[in-house]
């Protein structure tokens, strides 16, 4: 692909391209390689919990170039070369929602991976690793990523996917059944639907 850069003088901002057996194969830059034809490449999704068992769910910004104004989970991003995933989810998590998000980068789904069109014909296709995390605030959001966030009983997550797939993002479609399935449970034990 053109672009693919494995050097020092990679772009700081671009996405880990993989083959098809999730090993790395270079570097593109990020503005670059979401399209019609967008390679596989790696990312992650990350679903943050209060205290009390609440799930933040949030809203995209009508400038995203994919799935605007769509509900989704917490957050997502793009690990760089070299970077730990708790670090990518410290990284994204304080860009995004103005919140430290610690991790022990452990993935709860690690192997997820999907493919999907958005109504512009846009491509997500990646291999993308599903982390649960904690805090104890309130976000405070990028407008440019995110124009709205609730706190929600994931047992309502769960129920919304199941009922009106369509009005959330197609990840987020795809990992809940299988974050229920798994028995997910927030960190520090709360039981997600309980709360």
């Amino acid at each position: 692909m053109s672009g693919v850069d494995g050097g020092p003088g990679a772009a700081e901002d671009h996405v880990v391209l993989l083959d098809d057996a999730g090993a790395p194969l270079g570097v593109a830059p990020r503005a670059t390689v979401h399209t019609r034809d967008t390679p596989l490449h790696l990312g992650f999704s990350c679903y943050l919990f209060r205290p009390d068992g609440r799930l933040l769910v949030t809203r995209r910004a009508l400038s995203k170039r994919t799935w605007p104004g769509v509900w989704t989970n917490s957050f997502c991003g793009h690990p760089r070369r070299g970077e730990p995933l708790a670090q990518a989810v410290l990284r994204h998590g304080g860009h995004e929602l103005g919140l430290d998000v610690a991790t022990d980068g452990e993935p709860v789904l690690p192997s997820f991976r999907y493919r999907a069109v958005d109504a512009g014909g846009v491509v997500e296709n990646e291999i993308c690793p599903v982390l649960l995390a904690s805090v104890d605030r309130d976000p405070a959001p990028n407008p440019d990523e995110v124009m709205d966030w609730r706190w929600v009983r994931p047992g309502d997550v769960e129920a919304l996917v199941d009922l009106a797939p369509w009005a959330v993002s197609p990840w987020m479609v795809e990992q809940v059944p299988e974050l229920r399935a798994a028995g997910w449970t927030a960190p520090g034990g709360a039981q997600p639907g309980v709360a």
